[in-house]
């Protein structure tokens, strides 16, 4: 199971692999409070793609078949996708956005690849 949560006011019963997928770290957050197991944070969106969608609700679609296409180029996504097949998993983000925001696109591109690895069987 994949689970996304903001670093800021975490909860202690998140459980599984913890993974900062920001390319930014956190402001005013320590790595002892954090709890990572991983930052990963070249599987976040490119910078260029960030600063364009600047968590604009118009934009959500748009951001998420542009960051999927990255992802679908990215070599860490196949890291990731392993991560993912071997227990439960946390993307962690920092932004304020929590509905529309690259954790939340994340886990949907990663469950959606999981799913169609599923089929393949």
């Amino acid at each position: 199971m994949i689970s996304v949560s903001r670093v800021y006011g975490q909860s202690t019963e998140e459980k599984g692999y913890r993974i900062l997928v920001d390319r930014l770290w956190p402001r005013g957050i320590s790595k002892e409070k954090i709890r990572l197991d991983a930052w990963m944070k070249d599987i976040a969106p490119s910078d260029e793609l960030r600063k364009w969608y600047s968590h604009d609700p118009k934009k959500w679609n748009d951001f998420k078949i542009r960051y999927f296409k990255e992802l679908d180029k990215n070599p860490l996504t196949k890291e990731l996708l392993e991560i993912c097949r071997n227990g439960d998993v946390v993307f962690l983000y920092s932004t304020k956005t929590e509905e529309i925001n690259n954790a939340v696109a994340l886990k949907l591109y990663v469950e959606d690849k999981l799913k169609a690895e599923g089929k393949k069987k």
